[in-house]
């Protein structure tokens, strides 16, 4: 791999394209010796198979890499950056920080696509300016030519399977965010609660009851109640004092839907862990947190939050 793409840049974000499991193993694992060459703090956030690949290339040189398979701890892409990224970064805050995170694979299911690729556009802003390093591959073979086309949007500097970098010549982060910034698809025909400040533990009660009527159970039930306890008083505090439920089952999810007045304005809300002794703040970065996918939509009539539960 070409020190191009680890020049001196305060924050250097590649996309690898690869093809096949050797040039995946060759291209990760010289990435990953340079910062052994470095000494600098390594963190692996890909697929399972893709993670064994890569220890099997390192052999004793992955001792003291932090490895995690992005299949769990990414499951939400909107909550990779707080937990995932800036979690590992944050706690190595002297020094260039190098990561490998692979937040799209073949397998992702549609409705999850938009969420991965904002998240890959986000991380633009999130790491700004700070000395770390996240390579994300992608699989050229396996994956739809938009998701191809997406990331050479999303990241500055591409590298190709046989290692060579070069800039890419249409990144435009910010068109990406912007373009699956759109309407979410009617929720089907199913019970709305429409409340305000005092309906607020009603509104809760109304979450756990259609919860619990369509099958969720066990802790899965106290997520319910924590996300819609969030979301609901952001919209009475921020969203017009106002808003709306609907929940329903969804290819094998429970659904929650909020939507009301306010709009998002800030790019990172729900992706910025808070600071040091700051007050609230948390609320959408918690959604992220407990859901297991959360899709959302902002402009100038409103939001939507729909978060997403496996049964």
């Amino acid at each position: 791999m070409t020190s191009t793409v680890t020049a001196h840049q305060a924050f250097v974000h590649p996309a690898l394209f690869y093809r096949t499991e050797q040039e995946y193993t060759r291209q990760t694992v010289s990435f990953l010796r340079e910062g052994l060459t470095h000494g600098e703090p390594m963190a692996v956030a890909v697929p399972g198979p893709n993670l064994e690949l890569i220890k099997a290339g390192l052999g004793t040189d992955a001792e003291g890499i932090l490895f995690l398979d992005m299949t769990e701890v990414g499951r939400n892409p909107g909550r990779i950056i707080p937990k995932v990224l800036r979690g590992f970064a944050d706690a190595h805050p002297s020094g260039r920080v190098r990561i490998i995170g692979e937040p799209i694979w073949a397998g992702r299911r549609a409705v999850e696509y938009p969420a991965c690729a904002q998240h890959e556009a986000l991380i633009n802003a999130a790491f700004e300016g700070r000395a770390v390093t996240i390579l994300c591959p992608y699989d050229e073979a396996r994956l739809d030519a938009q998701v191809i086309t997406d990331a050479r949007m999303t990241h500055p500097a591409l590298i190709n399977g046989d290692g060579d970098a070069s800039d890419s010549a249409i990144y435009n982060w910010r068109a990406v965010v912007d373009r699956y910034n759109q309407p979410l698809m009617p929720a089907p025909d199913t019970a709305v609660f429409p409340y305000g400040a005092e309906d607020l533990p009603t509104v809760r009660q109304f979450a756990l009851a259609q919860a619990t009527q369509l099958g969720l159970t066990g802790e899965r039930l106290m997520d319910v109640q924590l996300a819609v306890a969030e979301l609901t008083t952001n919209s009475v505090v921020h969203g017009g004092g106002r808003g709306t439920l609907a929940v329903w089952v969804e290819q094998g999810q429970l659904v929650c839907e909020v939507r009301d007045a306010g709009r998002l304005t800030d790019l990172l809300a729900g992706r910025r862990p808070p600071e040091h002794g700051q007050l609230g703040g948390r609320g959408l970065m918690l959604v992220h947190y407990v859901a297991d996918l959360v899709r959302l939509h902002t402009g100038h009539d409103g939001t939507t939050v729909r978060f997403y539960l496996n049964m």
